[in-house]
Formats: C-alpha cells, sequence, structure tokens
C-alpha cells in the first residue's frame, strides 16, 4: 500500500451529489479528494428520466451551470397533471413568488458537465477508476479511507470528512455499518428515450395519475422525449413480454397522449423493478451522506437529482468552515447538517413511501388533486409541494385542506373527466 495524501474532505462518487458537493467545497477553499469507480469522463448514469424539482434550480445557479444547460438545449420543466377530475395547469405568471421551473436534460448532457465542472474547480483532485476498499478511524470517528484502483493498488487517504455521494446501495455506508431503512413499492418502472414524439403540450412535461399506474412524458435535450410509465408490479409479466409495444401502450387512450405516429426509439426500453425506498442517518462523527445515499425516494414524483443537488448544497454550507480549520466542531456541523436534512425532506420522503405501496390516492389526495383541476390557487399550491419548494405540513395545513374542501363542494356535481375524454 502507498501513502496517500492528506485532504480536507473525501467523496466517494463523482455524479451529481459528488460534483456539486466537490464543486462547492473546493471554492470555499476545501482540499477534495473525489472517487469514482468508473475511469471515462463522459461517464453517465442511465436509469433515471432526469427531472431535475424546481427547487434544485437556485443550486444549479449557484454552481453556474444554467447558462451551459440552455446553451445545451436543455428544457424548462413546467407540467401538466391529468387526473380524473381534468387538468391541472398551474399558472405561473409573473407574479408567482416561487421557482417557476427545474430542468429535463439528459444524464449523458449533465454528468460529463458537472464533473468537468468539479475538475477545474482549485482544490478538486478526481481519483478516476478508484474505489473504497476499507475506512479508516479512530476511537470515535473515521478518519479517512483505503482506496483501490482497477490495478489493484491501494492508496492511503486521510480525511477529516469522508462523504458517501455513491447511490442507494453505498459502498462507504456499508463499510460503516449504516444501516438504511427501507420500504418495498408496489409499481414497477419502465422507460425509454425518443425522437419525433409528437407533443400535445409542446415543451412542458406530461404527468396522468391513473390510479394506481402513472405515465410521464419528459421533453428533454437534443429532440429526445422520455416516455415513462410506473405501473403496479401485477403488470410486470406483460411488460417483461414486450416491453417496447408495452410501454407504447400505456399512452393509448389518454387525453393529449403524445403522438408515436413518427417517433423513433432511440435507446433500450429500461426496466427499473426494484424500487425500493431507503433512508439513513445522513452524518455521523467524520461522515456523511447525500443523495441517494442519504435517502432514496420513489422515484414516480421525480425528486432524486434535485434531492441530490439540495443535499450536496446543505452539507457544504453547514460542514465547509470546520472541514477547513479543522477541530472538534465538524461534528456539531454534522449534526446540524442531519438536522437539516430530515427537517427538509423527512416529511416529503414519509408520504412518498406510503404512496409507493401502489395504493390508489387517498382521500386527503383526492381533494387536494380534485381542487387543483378546478382552481388556479389550489394548483400553484399543488405545484409548490410537488416541486419540493414547500413541505408536506404547509401543502396539508387547516386553510389549504379547507379551501380545497371549499373548491370541490362549489363544483360537486361537476361530470368526471374519464380517462379518455378530451381535455383542452
Amino acid at each position: 500500500m502507498t501513502a496517500g495524501a492528506e485532504y480536507d474532505v473525501a467523496i466517494v462518487g463523482a455524479s451529481i451529489a459528488g460534483c456539486a458537493a466537490a464543486a462547492l467545497y473546493g471554492r470555499r477553499g476545501a482540499r477534495v479528494a473525489l472517487i469514482e469507480r468508473n475511469a471515462d469522463p463522459l461517464a453517465y448514469k442511465s436509469v433515471c428520466t432526469t427531472f431535475i424539482q424546481a427547487s434544485a434550480t437556485p443550486v444549479l445557479e449557484r454552481l453556474g451551470v444554467v447558462p451551459k444547460l440552455d446553451a445545451a438545449g436543455a428544457v424548462h420543466n413546467e407540467v401538466e397533471i391529468w387526473t380524473r377530475w381534468g387538468w391541472i395547469r398551474p399558472q405561473l405568471d409573473d407574479g408567482y413568488s416561487g421557482v417557476r421551473y427545474g430542468y429535463s436534460v439528459r444524464r449523458e448532457t449533465l454528468d460529463p458537465m458537472l464533473r468537468a465542472l468539479a475538475v477545474v474547480t482549485p482544490g478538486v483532485e478526481l481519483l478516476a477508476g478508484a474505489s473504497p476498499s476499507a475506512l479508516s478511524s479512530d476511537d470515535r470517528r473515521v478518519t479517512g479511507m483505503v482506496v483501490r484502483d482497477r490495478a489493484g493498488n491501494e492508496r492511503k487517504l486521510r480525511a477529516r470528512l469522508v462523504v458517501g455521494a455513491d447511490g442507494r446501495g453505498s459502498r462507504v455506508a456499508r463499510l460503516a455499518g449504516v444501516a438504511a431503512r427501507s420500504r418495498p413499492n408496489g409499481r414497477v418502472a419502465y422507460f425509454a428515450q425518443y425522437r419525433n414524439v409528437g407533443l400535445s403540450a409542446g415543451t412542458r412535461s406530461q404527468m396522468w395519475v391513473l390510479e394506481p399506474d402513472v405515465n410521464y412524458v419528459f421533453p428533454h435535450d437534443d429532440d429526445v422525449t422520455i416516455l415513462a410509465a410506473m405501473t403496479a408490479r401485477d403488470n410486470l409479466p406483460a411488460f417483461r413480454a414486450d416491453p417496447q409495444r408495452r410501454l407504447e401502450q400505456a399512452f393509448e387512450g389518454l387525453p393529449r397522449a403524445p403522438s408515436l405516429a413518427g417517433a423513433r426509439l432511440v435507446s433500450k426500453v429500461i426496466g427499473k423493478l426494484d424500487m425500493t425506498n431507503t433512508s439513513r442517518p445522513a452524518a455521523a462523527p467524520g461522515i456523511a451522506f447525500i443523495g441517494d445515499a442519504a435517502m432514496a425516494s420513489d422515484p414516480l414524483w421525480g425528486v432524486g437529482c434535485g434531492f441530490a443537488l439540495q443535499s450536496a448544497e446543505w452539507l457544504v454550507d453547514c460542514t465547509a468552515d470546520a472541514v477547513v480549520t479543522g477541530g472538534e466542531q465538524l461534528d456539531d456541523a454534522l449534526t446540524r447538517y442531519r438536522r437539516r436534512h430530515r427537517r427538509a425532506l423527512g416529511g416529503h420522503h414519509f408520504l412518498m413511501n406510503d404512496f409507493a405501496s401502489g395504493r390508489p390516492l387517498n382521500a386527503i389526495e383526492r381533494t387536494m388533486f380534485a381542487a387543483a383541476a378546478r382552481d388556479d390557487d389550489t394548483a400553484r399550491h399543488l405545484y409548490d409541494n410537488g416541486s419540493r419548494q414547500i413541505g408536506p405540513l404547509r401543502f396539508l395545513s387547516p386553510p389549504a385542506v379547507a379551501r380545497a374542501a371549499w373548491v370541490n363542494a362549489r363544483h360537486r356535481h361537476d361530470p368526471p373527466a374519464g380517462r379518455a375524454a378530451a381535455a383542452a
């Protein structure tokens, strides 16, 4: 084993969360080792629909990549949602006080862009083609790791903070003995990239809440559109038998469905069969987790990329001063990060876990969705929660639920929209 260098932070995983954290730490003066098992600088995650919620747009702006995203053709992902009560189309005009859109961009565009940003940040060193084989610790805390390259050579790194940004099956967490809590998912997902899709909503993303299934259309950069179906696990045999045909059939008869008459499949049809929801404590002495390594929620809600960016920012904001200066205050900073992560995302994760069972909408969800299809204020309120700009407690506050109930009472004699009904 060769001797390694001293770092302030060692981050495992050079994907969205890891690269964002590395760049932000480097800007704060930290010495950062960014460890990535894939040696290809253009590597990207393929099992992702890359819908970055509006709550993460400020992080992208802070990183300085928004001009690059726009130049690459990333789509401002405003959304419309079909329910049995009709379409929900939040009207986010100039008077709207929140963030009006996030970004839809292919991971083959996004991942290399963020990795390049991290690598050129002063203080950041990319260790490509390497992965952790062991963690170092003293009696109280993690103090570094041993990394192994593809040739089997090992190198010991010392770091004040080790960060796991290596996904829901985090190797860092396994080495540290930090177990994840899990909740099963009653749905499976199939999705694929197409070109030349006829889109009735232009560049708006579309979501159909079919109870229990949910379908999506996501326009992306380079004239690519992602079609996705989150379907009950009972439908898995039909999808396995002919994934492309079954995926395309899932959109037949939907209101304002995409036209696939001239569409061309340009990727594999990917099936995500295990979407188990997981979470673990976001920090412990000397170690922290960001992105899916901290919390992997049901991908039905498109939160993974956004939560990766936000958790990276929260970790850096809470701990950067402590990792640069050293000292006992780092563990206090990690406690602040763990509490911030739980406070900001715990409620969202709880509700998403519950819906992941594959159940239809419950009574209060029906109340809110029905009112959002009938009332602009409730539609914006639903968007605020769906884009993760407010938490569930505010979304389901007594005044909000009371307004939704009042709206529905006024429209109680309206006919149901129906799955196949044409909507304006």
